[in-house]
């Protein structure tokens, strides 16, 4: 007997309709001009992204470090504003009139990767979990009570533990705080932001339970940004793969794994560390640093480090082209129509 998911009240469609549309989402830095840069020097960091995450789905977005991966989370919260692009929410714009900033921060909440940063340690753990109720109206006592059921939810005995301040809790600890103060606004959209990166295995591995527990308990949709490829793959029902700047290829969790269609995405997933002395690694499966995202290079931004590399590559900049189904790869050899003597 399959699962249902109850439907949020707020939702205007059924599961597995969008929740988050981003179109042509565009951030550059600089520009300014500085010790080490000229004046018209910019870092393109989001360089036009495109994608899409449905109710109650986990998107995960992987890439090296400076691929855009937390600019693009950011500028999905507002955090930082876009130079261009779109952000739809559930069919409305973010920003407009039927849809404000804060409005939308009740529905979308964002966890980051340092758990003591990101808390107050002047409040304790009830207070850091009640505040944003607090500020959006609620009583002080339904804020506290709705605080110490959360802290319930994620594991967090309130008896034990509502009365401690962020120095005497452990960085597990630390980031079920950080997930319970996301969900005290009874956000549809969690955004993990490298969310286990700096927990230890076992606590990494009970913090991500808990994380598979809590969508199905609240019906969440996540966005969930690693560089751990074993634990993306766990999680997500879909994976955005990005270099710098772009969307290189994105598309079903097993079919990226089992057939990917980017070099880059091969490359990443050879990187993998097996225990199986039958698959040594024998040689790098990528060389080389990413180009510069202040001069990218023309064409594919790939192509100067790619093995498949031909000359189409370093002219033409490859689209998102459908592989099939929901798979799309940036890449020349997947269009047959390309010119790629490969494809």
């Amino acid at each position: 007997m399959s699962e249902t998911i109850a439907l949020d009240p707020r939702d205007r469609g059924g599961a597995g309709t969008r929740l988050l549309d981003v179109h042509g989402l565009v951030k550059h830095f600089g520009g300014k001009g500085g010790v080490l840069t000229k004046k018209n020097d910019v870092v393109r960091a989001v360089d036009g992204v495109d994608f899409f995450i449905a109710k109650n789905e986990t998107i995960g977005i992987v890439g090296e470090s400076g691929c855009g991966k937390s600019t693009t989370a950011r500028l999905v919260m507002q955090i930082i504003q876009p130079d261009a692009g779109e952000i739809l929410f559930d069919g409305e714009e973010v920003g407009s009139p039927a849809l404000d900033v804060r409005s939308f921060r009740r529905q979308a909440q964002m966890v980051f990767q340092d758990s003591y940063a990101s808390l107050n340690p002047r409040l304790t753990v009830e207070d850091t979990v009640a505040f944003g109720p607090r500020v959006h109206g609620a009583s002080a006592k339904a804020a506290m009570t709705s605080a110490h059921d959360l802290l319930h939810r994620v594991g967090l005995e309130p008896r034990r533990f509502a009365g401690r301040y962020p120095h005497e809790i452990s960085g597990g600890q630390r980031q079920r705080v950080n997930i319970a103060r996301a969900l005290s606004l009874q956000p549809r959209l969690l955004i993990l932001d490298e969310a286990v990166s700096a927990l230890d295995k076992s606590v990494e591995a009970q913090v991500l339970n808990l994380l598979l527990d809590l969508k199905r308990d609240f019906g969440l949709t996540y966005m969930f940004i690693t560089h751990d490829l074993h634990v993306v793959r766990f999680m997500s029902d879909r994976i955005m793969v990005m270099y710098l700047g772009k969307v290189a290829e994105v598309g079903p969790s097993d079919r990226i794994f089992d057939t990917p269609g980017h070099p880059y995405t091969a490359a990443l997933l050879a990187s993998m560390p097996s225990m199986d002395p039958a698959r040594r690694t024998e040689e790098a499966p990528l060389s080389g640093d990413p180009p510069n995202p202040i001069n990218p290079p023309s064409g594919c931004r790939f192509h100067p480090r790619c093995k498949m590399v031909a000359a189409v590559c370093s002219v033409v900049e490859p689209a998102l082209f459908n592989a099939g189904g929901d798979h799309f790869v940036a890449c020349h050899l997947a269009n047959p129509a390309s010119g790629h003597p490969g494809a």
